[in-house]
């Protein structure tokens, strides 16, 4: 899976495959190599190695909502604020935005909160366009690239499979 990962307003591209018994994960182009074990509902103990000498690194990780409508990670005590969006396709680190109409997709089942745009609304890219709650933490899911929202599928309170396209934009 790839993803557009915001943390502390910075915006990382995230690549994440299940190797092994953990998973390989590349950072902007840095693999690292991750085992994770669940330590609560939102949390998270992760030993990471990045290739490099030395002893693998150990940090807790937990997630939270930030009370409005964003969220934010907990790692070794520290809060920071993070805005997850799900990638398509092959995911190279050009920078030209895709052509043609983008999906919104829910990236994991959960229960639609809100939906922020109707059809006919004039989005700006990184703009959220859904609140998806899935493990009882609220997701919002945002546009990609600027553009008009063609159509809306997303109805507040259904529920959603992982991949249900929630929101055409097209450029």
């Amino acid at each position: 899976m790839q993803y557009d990962v915001e943390v502390g307003g910075r915006i990382r591209r995230v690549a994440l495959v299940r190797s092994g018994v953990g998973f390989a994960i590349t950072v902007d182009d840095r693999p690292y190599h991750v085992d994770a074990a669940r330590t609560g509902t939102h949390a998270l103990s992760l030993l990471v190695d990045t290739g490099v000498a030395g002893d693998p690194q150990s940090f807790e990780v937990a997630l939270a909502d930030d009370g409005r409508g964003g969220a934010f990670a907990t790692v070794n005590g520290i809060p920071i604020p993070v805005a997850v969006n799900r990638r398509r396709g092959g995911g190279g680190s050009g920078g030209a935005a895709p052509e043609g109409p983008r999906s919104v997709t829910a990236p994991m089942p959960g229960r639609v909160v809100r939906v922020l745009v109707s059809a006919g609304d004039r989005v700006a890219a990184r703009q959220p366009v859904v609140v998806v709650e899935a493990m009882k933490m609220e997701n919002e899911l945002r546009a990609a690239g600027e553009g008009t929202v063609a159509e809306v599928r997303a109805r507040e309170g259904e529920s959603v499979e992982a991949g249900a396209l929630l929101v055409v934009i097209e450029p």
